[in-house]
């Protein structure tokens, strides 16, 4: 598999994990937890934004 699309694979596991940390922190009244959820899925979003970056780079 190409880099590209691990990455665009790793960072939708990171924003699914990070919502559900969020939600679990919003429930659980866990601020700490709901902002860990929040900074996952922003390195999620981050990391599959550089998978699609590398696909279009990666086409001749």
């Amino acid at each position: 598999m190409k880099p590209s699309t691990e990455n665009e694979i790793a960072g939708r596991v990171h924003e699914v994990k990070g919502e559900i940390k969020e939600k679990i922190g919003q429930l659980a009244n866990d601020p700490k937890l709901e902002a860990e959820g929040v900074g996952e899925y922003i390195v999620g979003t981050v990391q599959k934004k550089t998978g699609q970056v590398e696909k279009v780079i990666e086409k001749p």
